[in-house]
Formats: C-alpha cells, sequence, structure tokens
C-alpha cells in the first residue's frame, strides 16, 4: 500500500489540523484557576483534558442533535460543576463560542496547500458549520467537500457519520479503496474507519505525551497504515513516494 494509491484525503480537523488542545486550555483558563484554588492544587493539562474529553464524548452520545458550540457550552457547565467553581451561563455560551480562536498547528496549512495539488481534500468533523467556517478560513484551503456532525446528527465514532460520507462520496464516483482517512483520534476516527474497511493514516500528534489528551481511550489499538507525528510529515513522505 502507497500513499500515491488513493484519491481523496478526508480528514479530521481538531486534533490534526487545528491544535484544539491548546485552544482549550486557553479558552479554559479563568475556570481552571477558579479550580485550582477551590482545589488547592495545580491541575495539569492533562487532567483539564481528559476531564473535558469525559463530558465531551458522554455528551455527544446523549445529546447527538445538539451543536458542537451548544455541546462546548455543556462541557464548561459539566467542569465547574466536577470542580464545585462558580461560573455563569454567559461564560458558558462564550466558550461555545470560543473554536474561531483555536489555532492551526504551525505545518497544517503548508501540508494542506501540498496535499491538495495531488488528492480531492475532505472534512470528516464533530462540528457545527459556523465554528467550521472560522476554521477553514484559518487553514486557508477549499476543501471539496465538508461533512460536519450539524449536517449528520450525529457525532463520531458514531459508525453513522462514516455512513453519510461514504454514501455521498460514492454518488460522487469515489470508491472506498480510493479513500484515506486521515486524523489524529484512535477513538473518534481509527476505530470506526478500520470498521468501515477504510485506509487509515494516523497523525500522532501526541506522540511525545502520555494518555490521549481531549480525546478518550480507544480501548482495542486499531490497525494502522500510515503513522505520521505531523502533517508535514505526510506531505514530505508523499513527495519521497513521487521522486521514487
Amino acid at each position: 500500500m502507497k500513499l500515491t494509491d488513493f484519491e481523496i484525503l478526508t480528514f479530521d480537523v481538531y486534533g490534526t489540523l487545528i491544535d484544539w488542545e491548546s485552544g482549550m486550555i486557553s479558552n479554559l483558563q479563568s475556570l481552571t484557576k477558579k479550580a485550582e484554588k477551590k482545589l488547592g492544587r495545580q491541575l495539569s493539562r492533562d487532567e483539564i483534558l481528559e476531564a473535558h474529553a469525559f463530558h465531551e464524548s458522554t455528551l455527544q452520545r446523549f445529546t447527538p442533535a445538539k451543536v458542537y458550540s451548544d455541546i462546548l457550552a455543556t462541557v464548561y457547565k459539566r467542569l465547574g460543576e466536577q470542580w464545585e467553581v462558580k461560573f455563569t451561563h454567559e461564560q458558558c455560551v462564550a466558550y461555545g463560542h470560543s473554536v474561531p480562536s483555536w489555532p492551526p498547528f504551525p505545518d497544517s496549512v503548508k501540508a494542506l496547500q501540498y496535499l491538495g495539488q495531488h488528492y480531492a481534500l475532505a472534512v470528516l468533523s464533530n462540528i457545527d458549520n459556523l465554528s467550521f467556517s472560522a476554521s477553514n478560513k484559518r487553514l486557508e484551503i477549499e476543501f471539496d467537500a465538508a461533512f460536519t456532525a450539524e449536517d449528520i446528527g450525529s457525532y463520531k465514532p458514531d459508525l453513522r457519520n462514516f455512513d453519510y460520507m461514504l454514501e455521498i462520496l460514492a454518488a460522487r464516483g469515489i470508491d472506498k479503496s480510493k479513500i484515506l482517512h486521515t486524523a489524529e483520534s484512535l477513538f473518534h476516527d481509527h476505530v470506526p474507519a478500520k470498521k468501515h474497511g477504510l485506509a487509515n493514516c494516523w497523525i500522532y500528534r501526541r506522540h511525545e505525551q502520555q494518555g490521549f489528551g481531549a480525546t478518550r481511550d480507544p480501548g482495542t489499538m486499531p490497525m494502522i497504515d500510515f503513522k505520521f507525528n505531523s502533517m508535514a510529515e505526510l506531505a514530505d513522505a508523499h513527495r519521497k513516494e513521487l521522486a521514487q
């Protein structure tokens, strides 16, 4: 199997192209500072992210029709309750609308611009359309398709998100064998992608860190077809294949 075997790259966005963990930590500072004062100790970055991942994934499973900005607002509420600190509804709403401030990884824009010369590029993301439009501007690329949780009415790792994407792409004449699903999250993306028989590419952004950060433990490790530590490494590997 080679990178040049595929016609389209389907991307997760948050955690893969957008540095959502840094965005979360930055926008939760007022809440986490209160929590640290209440607890009498500092909260580690991973402790914050893991608590966030629990509440986010639980909400996505129980309220799949809720748009992501509202999911985030409720996550803020659940975290405040968990840490037993005061917060306002307005603070919850503000956090829900923080996605536009989340930065892209430093290599995302250039890698996407290069890959877009060789593949069709699509998005399969647990996001609402308004928030994604702001992230899309930061990524400076025009995707050939964007499949959001708001469009589909459910959140990954629900298999129906992949069902929807694959059905739409098939109607456009794109065979499943020509799709390479590219993502960081094992839990949200690689486990369901392999259940659908998709080839996959793991962008292991957390390779220098312990645990799963803002995603959940996937349980059993899924099979991985390609593995890179960054989008830049993926682009470089493609260049090398072409040069051979």
